[in-house]
């Protein structure tokens, strides 16, 4: 490992490989707390490059636990997260709106690092038990038209990384690895980066992996479409800069979509959107972000129709109902 920090100290950037062996001793215990702090304050310090994402990237996968949901055409709706923006769970409710409009949604998701409130926390709030047993979530699947994979029962691994993560307190390079690290490889990919450069490495990862996909950064620093501006988006036809107006919406206030002060209290604004109760700001910025996933899954679709497909979940109680199932 010294090898390896001194390389990354001297400004230089490891090959594909290199990244691959230093993640798999990390994921089986072979390094101790201090080098894995020191190796994870280096990339919050530096960008890091495409082959060594990709070999980050492939050492997690090797170690998951793997699920096979390849008779379903799923879609995760996950983002890095990191944008230090504390709105309230977008991707995680935009992922019961797509189910709720007929798709199979395979979430991955994790408590908040480095946000107060992560999608497994609310939903664990909301009564959902987590598993990795695949009965119970082909069920959910079946039933509910959504799963989710609590990412520390599929990631071993990670339980060398949490309490470092958490005594860091900063975003790492483990943000973007989330929602490239599905351990059930859904077919469809709509993810939400905090910044444009991870952005690029997205795009060219995402490019090689067969998936129907759109990336979305917020020109304003969310990881999602907020509707508080302009938005970038990269999918598989395009690369094109969104404004509020694509969705026939009005542009919104960064203080209309913050998240909860707890958990109790994102739980609460959760379950209102589901209800049809929300304000229409945080109503709009879940239809954007559903809109959007359901035309990743089926590009045909033009963004009015799949906005409309979207509004029909949460006002005809489908989106709730997945819900319910699901946490039944």
């Amino acid at each position: 490992m010294k090898k390896i920090l001194d390389k990354l100290f001297n400004h230089e950037q490891l090959s594909y490989q290199e990244a691959f062996d230093v993640l798999t001793k990390i994921g089986t215990g072979q390094l101790n707390n201090s080098e894995i702090a020191s190796f994870l304050t280096i990339y919050i310090m530096r960008n890091i490059s495409v082959n060594e994402l990709a070999g980050f990237r492939d050492a997690l996968l090797e170690l998951c636990i793997k699920v096979d949901f390849s008779d379903f055409n799923t879609i995760d709706l996950c983002g890095t997260g990191g944008d230090e923006k504390d709105t309230f769970n977008i991707s995680t409710l935009s992922s019961f709106v797509v189910a709720g409009a007929g798709y199979k949604v395979a979430k991955h998701g994790n408590y908040g690092v480095s946000s107060g409130c992560g999608s497994s926390n609310v939903l664990e709030f909301l009564g959902y038990k987590f598993s990795n047993d695949y009965d119970k979530l082909k069920s959910e699947l079946d039933r509910a038209n959504i799963t989710f994979l609590h990412a520390p029962l599929f990631h071993p691994a990670m339980k060398y990384v949490a309490p470092i993560r958490r005594e860091l307190k900063q975003k790492t390079f483990f943000n973007m690895l989330g929602p490239l690290v599905n351990p059930s490889f859904p077919q469809n990919q709509s993810v939400g980066v905090y910044n444009l450069e991870v952005a690029r490495l997205y795009a060219y990862l995402l490019q090689k992996s067969g998936k129907n996909f759109s990336i979305i950064h917020a020109l304003d620093g969310y990881d999602e479409i907020s509707l508080t501006g302009e938005t970038k988006i990269i999918s598989n036809q395009s690369e094109e800069i969104i404004s509020p107006q694509y969705f026939g919406l009005d542009i919104i206030d960064a203080k209309d979509i913050t998240g909860g002060e707890d958990v109790k209290s994102s739980a609460k604004i959760f379950m209102n959107l589901l209800e049809n109760k929300a304000t229409s700001e945080q109503k709009n910025v879940v239809l954007a972000n559903s809109a959007v996933a359901i035309k990743t899954i089926n590009p045909a679709l033009s963004i009015e129709d799949a906005l409309a497909e979207a509004k029909q979940s949460i006002e005809s109680g489908n989106a709730l109902k997945s819900l319910k199932l699901f946490v039944s």
